[in-house]
């Protein structure tokens, strides 16, 4: 070394375009890959919110118990709490365009078999969360993959435009996908649902069978090995705040608003005495609120802040769900989606752009899959904790106690800050040299240990600690398992940094993931030497004889 959001959605951190300066809405349509993906991703997502919406409904049709139908939620987000790490893996080591497409396809044919189940009334209870979650399992697997294509269709410029338009069309497909649902359900009968969305990915199969991914420069390092990435990109999320601050805010936040969407088949069916085109408008109005929601998001933040506008939406969901809790017409339920849609976006758009501004590209995939696993994660505990609460003293005070873990949430949470300014550059700064060797040294040699010394001005000793401290974290995120910062007994100006890596090959990659706002952190470091830094690589040894019986 040297100086030392279930249906899709696109993200970025690189999305740093101030308002003023900030193209269209409409300027990413204009490269023809992206709008017709687009296009197709809203119809396809469409299928999916229909899909959800006949797969609630059907499980009160076959069981009224609270805690069968909160499992739907279940099976739904248990998937990307489960995979959605080993998929980010995936993401920053495989080809991302022939990954979807597999999936796709899969996607495509699960669905297809579980509509022909249906129609032929061989569904049970048990056979409904079976298939929700294979087909979930696969959208878990899809997930970060698709999350890190975006900037491969569409300029830098037009990044922030093209992640604005995603998140609309998620709304629009929400909005329109229950409605649908419950009108079709009523015209045509359960099964029709299940078969649209069968037949809703074809757009997105052939626009990525079509499309030919631009040629990526050569690794000039092999490909991490799957488990391996997942720990490195575990470490780094552990030692990035930043992405900690963005965990915590999102445990205190979907670990409440799980309950409307747990059990809003209830709320329908049960307190309303509705079919499933009420069921439907429920969750078509939290889509439409969330739709509203994304157009007045821009002025709320610039006003109240985005820590401010998180509050806001807690606040706004547990209010949403007292009045779920005490709906007994319609226009009220409706009422409440719509302040929940609008809620949900507001703190989800919040966390998306906390989590982007604090990763890296080389650990997007892996960052977002931790993003999405804590997510669905908390998803799936909220919903099977307010099914279990609802069975024991009713739908009433299992919202009702919702709310108000939500309130208390709310200063519990207040001190984790989210990363929301113009954002660190996270770019890399390869200004570490190539480390000298004196023969070649195999690639999975290791443990490797790092040791620079540093010589510090008298009388800044403790200046010089605290800015080490912030080395710490930045070394530990880009893959180190174990640092340490020592001081020389004899000579007190003297001190001795050290960190190991699993493998040379590691310590090579991290050369490459030093960002310039590292780099920074490292400039601050040297301010209090007076002499240069001496950076020393060692490597466990062995006895030759012992080496070459392992290989």
């Amino acid at each position: 070394m040297g100086t030392p959001s279930p249906p899709r959605s696109t993200t970025s951190s690189q999305t740093r375009v101030t308002a003023s300066s900030a193209p269209s809405f409409w300027s990413p349509f204009r490269h023809p890959v992206y709008r017709w993906l687009w296009l197709a991703t809203v119809v396809a997502d469409t299928g999916t919110w229909m899909y959800n919406a006949a797969a609630g409904w059907l499980m009160t049709s076959l069981s009224l118990s609270a805690l069968l139908v909160s499992l739907v939620q279940v099976a739904n987000s248990l998937p990307m709490f489960l995979f959605a790490l080993p998929a980010g893996a995936l993401a920053d080591i495989m080809n991302k365009r022939r990954f979807v497409l597999a999936l796709e396809v899969l996607v495509a044919v699960v669905s297809a078999l579980f509509a022909a189940l249906v129609s032929l009334d061989l569904v049970t209870p048990g056979t409904l969360l079976v298939f929700m979650f294979l087909i979930a399992v696969f959208a878990a697997l899809e997930a970060p993959a698709w999350q890190s294509i975006v900037p491969q269709l569409v300029p830098k410029q037009d990044l922030g435009p093209a992640i604005a338009a995603n998140s609309v069309g998620v709304n629009i497909s929400r909005a329109i996908g229950p409605a649908l649902a419950g009108v079709i359900i009523t015209a045509l009968g359960t099964a029709a649902p299940f078969w649209l969305n069968a037949v809703s990915n074809v757009g997105v199969i052939g626009v990525f069978w079509w499309w030919r991914s631009r040629q990526t420069p050569p690794r000039s390092l092999p490909a991490e090995r799957v488990m391996s990435a997942i720990r490195t990109g575990y470490r780094h999320v552990r030692n990035n705040r930043h992405m900690r601050a963005t965990l915590a805010r999102a445990v205190g936040f979907f670990l409440f608003a799980s309950a409307y969407w747990a059990l809003l088949p209830l709320v329908a069916r049960t307190q309303l005495d509705g079919g499933p085109q009420l069921y439907g408008i429920l969750l078509g109005a939290i889509g439409a609120g969330a739709i509203g929601g994304a157009f007045v998001l821009p002025k709320l933040k610039a006003t109240i802040g985005a820590n401010g506008l998180v509050v806001a939406g807690e606040l706004g969901t547990a209010l949403s769900l007292v009045l779920f809790a005490f709906a007994r017409e319609p226009i009220m339920a409706t009422f409440a989606s719509v302040i929940a849609g609008m809620c949900w976006i507001a703190v989800l758009a919040s966390l998306n752009v906390s989590a982007q501004l604090a990763l890296p590209d080389w650990v997007r995939g892996r960052g977002l899959a931790m993003y999405v696993t804590v997510f669905f994660g908390t998803m799936t505990l909220g919903s099977v904790l307010w099914g279990g609460v609802a069975n024991e003293v009713g739908l009433r005070w299992a919202q009702l106690a919702a709310a108000a873990g939500g309130l208390l949430a709310i200063p519990l949470t207040w001190a984790w800050r989210l990363q929301t300014g113009p954002g660190l550059d996270l770019t890399p700064s390869m200004h570490w040299p190539e480390p000298v060797v004196a023969a070649d040294v195999e690639i999975d040699a290791g443990p490797v240990l790092v040791s620079v010394q540093y010589v510090v001005d008298p009388g800044k000793r403790d200046a010089f600690l605290r800015a080490v401290d912030r080395v710490a974290a930045e070394r530990r995120r880009d893959g180190a398992y174990a640092w340490g910062i020592f001081q020389d007994t004899a000579d007190p100006s003297r001190f001795v940094e050290t960190f190991l890596l699993e493998s040379w090959i590691e310590h090579l990659r991290q050369h490459q993931r030093v960002t310039r706002s590292d780099q920074l952190i490292e400039q601050q470091v040297q301010q209090f030497l007076r002499e240069p830094i001496k950076i020393t690589h060692l490597i466990a040894a062995e006895p030759a004889d012992d080496r070459d019986a392992m290989h």
